[in-house]
């Protein structure tokens, strides 16, 4: 693993973004044709099968998805080619209402050649999820 890979740097930017809840930082990671799939195909964070698209709708995603959430990000296995990196990731996340839903998955991560992220894609269904409800 290339530590120093354009898209590792991304993805670890990405990660420490989400966890300190700095949404500008994870934005400015972004190219403007961003695209985030996660999950690929429909899920309740990719209603249309088709990604979020572009930095406005991903800014809205931030806000209902990650911005109330307290967010652990475990990586187990990372591989870095061409100008993407593919990491097994399990996460847990604590939703606002107090439920906690942990994922352990494959997530991919692709940049431009000036280093900003064109897309990010999360290989998992609602089936991989445990989920444990709020006390």
């Amino acid at each position: 693993m290339n530590e120093d890979h354009p898209a590792m740097k991304v993805a670890r930017a990405s990660w420490a973004a989400v966890r300190s809840h700095d949404k500008q930082a994870w934005l400015d990671l972004m190219a403007d044709d961003v695209c985030i799939e996660d999950p690929i195909g429909t899920g309740p964070t990719n209603p249309t099968g088709h990604g979020i698209q572009g930095k406005a709708e991903v800014s809205a995603f931030y806000d209902k998805h990650i911005a109330n959430s307290n967010i652990v990000i475990v990586t187990h296995e990372s591989h870095s080619v061409g100008n993407e990196a593919a990491h097994v990731m399990e996460l847990t996340t604590t939703l606002e209402n107090g439920v906690v839903t942990k994922l352990r998955s494959i997530f991919s991560y692709r940049v431009n050649d000036a280093g900003k992220l064109t897309s990010m894609r999360g290989y998992w269904t609602l089936d991989d999820m445990e989920f444990t409800k709020a006390s």
